[in-house]
């Protein structure tokens, strides 16, 4: 191996090197993620800054340049291995390259943003439309609850409402706000 390594000309060299090294490090990634280890921890440089409040769309981080140099060795490798000139091969590895770490970097964005923090914000109820489940009294004299629609879950909350009527089961209403300790204040949705 060592002798046919040796006898390389030395732009396949360099194309070898990155590919081999690149590979390695990437197996190495792919282990310790599935085995639980934090990858983050081997200098990545995709560090969160407590101030920032960008959208987590990041390019250049340690995974995506992993994935550069080892997609930008084994294509240029494979464009020397179909006789293409240097520019040519050098130009094809780095799109490559390019093309990998925009995959990577567009997965890992829509990854992040399928993360949900399952707290549920009462806020969110404004202007829901939903129906009473138990009787709610007239001007707040009595609790009741309803059912209603927050953040694509239906959710059975305790209500109040300023009507004049008591609201029964079954009426149809509309949250018009939210208590801060996040009972929802409720009005018929005909009036």
């Amino acid at each position: 191996m060592l002798e046919w390594f040796s006898n390389l000309e030395f732009f396949p060299k360099i194309y070898w090197s990155i590919a081999l090294v690149g590979s390695l490090i990437l197996v190495i990634t792919l282990i310790l993620t599935f085995i639980g280890g934090d990858v983050d921890d081997i200098g990545d440089v995709d560090t969160d800054i407590e101030s920032d409040i960008g959208i987590g769309f990041q390019f250049i981080t340690f995974k995506n340049l992993v994935g550069f140099f080892t997609i930008f060795g084994w294509s240029g490798i494979a464009c020397i291995d179909a006789g293409l000139t240097k520019p040519i091969t050098i130009i094809i590895s780095i799109i490559c390259g390019l093309i990998m770490m925009t995959i990577m970097t567009a997965m890992f964005y829509y990854m992040r943003k399928l993360n949900d923090s399952g707290t549920l914000d009462f806020n969110n109820a404004k202007n829901a439309v939903g129906e009473v489940y138990l009787t709610i009294g007239a001007n707040r004299s009595k609790m009741g609850k309803a059912h209603v629609r927050i953040q694509g879950a239906l959710r059975e909350l305790e209500a109040l409402t300023d009507s004049e009527i008591d609201l029964k089961s079954g009426t149809v209403i509309k949250v018009k706000d939210v208590t801060d300790n996040g009972i929802l204040i409720v009005e018929p949705l005909n009036k």
